[in-house]
């Protein structure tokens, strides 16, 4: 009795280790529920963010983003990359999320002063005079058809550097480069919210940079505002029929749904047919008769003793089952994310920090 005590001492009974086991189950559960919150929380923070009010007479600022040709978005540069005129207190860059620097974006301040409902009729920025290297830039610029864009109040805006103008002097044609050196901005405002901004240039505003050097510019622009019945709501509602560059991401959403459901039958009817084929060698595999006679394997029953045998890279096969898993999971939560409207047009690097953060969890 006395041994029996002594190698007892000190052991655990079956239904505590049990609840030991439970309560760990179940605090790993909770940590994994409060990590999965917090990360929808992240990365599905309202669908356009908490309005922004503004007063009459109030900075709003303007930054500039980047420029690139426009025929082919992928190639893109910072904004002040071309000779611009520049803020007189310097350039500051704006702080931007991870997914906004993975994407690209280099947002910085610029010298337009667009005080929220105050009209601006002719503002100049700066009046410079080109030097060679910095005509070149903006010729081949203007050459490659570039664009720029700005986000103001986290509205995107774009518009062209210049244009090319083709003229013809007897049975030569030559063509003419002009740089736009004023900008004119309308703006929409619904109480004390922006709604809507939108940029032109003004024909009568242009300067020669087509040879040599030299050219003196003077950089200005000139401010529009008007009330609209939009609510703050429905503001980003226009990107998602119209925008500015060639390419646009078009979700669609009955083809998605279509493949899913023909994904899933297929599945269904595949999962029929080898229940129906396999049912019978699984009742023999599992019998313990010995009088069922042996039947010839062929296909797939020649391996039937070898599913428990270790694959010669079990390390690299289980990351990869796991990363496989990783995924998937992943690709669960982002079309989650993406059902509820957290991906709005031009949602800046919401989706690659979506990404990023349910593929580190």
């Amino acid at each position: 009795g006395d041994s029996n005590d002594d190698r007892t001492k000190g052991v655990r009974p079956l239904w505590r280790i049990h609840c030991t086991w439970n309560r760990m189950d179940r605090k790993r559960w909770c940590g994994m529920r409060w990590w999965t919150c917090c990360s929808f929380v992240l990365c599905g923070w309202t669908v356009d963010g908490a309005a922004k009010a503004y007063h009459v007479g109030e900075d709003v600022p303007i930054y500039a983003n980047k420029v690139g040709p426009f025929h082919n978005p992928s190639e893109t540069y910072q904004y002040y990359d071309l000779p611009f005129c520049q803020p007189i207190d310097g350039v500051v860059n704006k702080w931007e999320d991870l997914g906004e620097v993975l994407e690209g974006d280099r947002m910085t301040t610029t010298p337009y002063d667009l005080k929220f409902r105050e009209d601006h009729d002719f503002t100049e920025i700066c009046t410079k005079t080109l030097e060679p290297e910095e005509a070149e830039r903006f010729r081949e610029a203007v050459l490659e058809d570039y664009y720029f864009q700005m986000f103001y109040d986290d509205l995107p805006l774009w518009g062209f550097l210049g244009k090319v103008v083709p003229e013809r002097k007897g049975e030569t044609q030559t063509y003419k480069n002009y740089l736009f050196s004023h900008l004119h901005f309308e703006l929409a405002y619904n109480r004390k919210n922006v709604i809507e901004i939108n940029v032109s240039t003004d024909p009568l505003k242009i300067v020669d940079i087509s040879r040599g050097s030299g050219q003196l510019v003077t950089f200005s622009y000139s401010a529009k505002w008007k009330e609209t019945d939009v609510p703050y709501e429905r503001r980003m509602e226009k990107y998602t029929k119209y925008s500015f560059l060639r390419k646009h991401l078009d979700i669609h959403w009955f083809s998605i749904i279509n493949s899913c459901v023909i994904v899933l039958l297929l599945t269904g009817f595949l999962s029929t047919i080898l229940h129906r084929t396999l049912k019978r060698d699984f009742l023999r595999y599992t019998s313990a008769d010995p009088e069922v006679p042996d039947e010839d394997e062929s296909g797939w029953k020649l391996i039937h003793a070898d599913v428990f045998r270790a694959p010669q890279h079990s390390s690299l096969f289980a990351a990869l089952i796991g990363t496989g898993s990783q995924v998937f999971a992943m690709s669960l939560c982002i079309f989650a994310l993406a059902l509820v409207g957290t991906f709005y047009p031009y949602n800046r690097g919401a989706m690659l920090t979506a990404f990023v953060v349910f593929y580190s969890l």
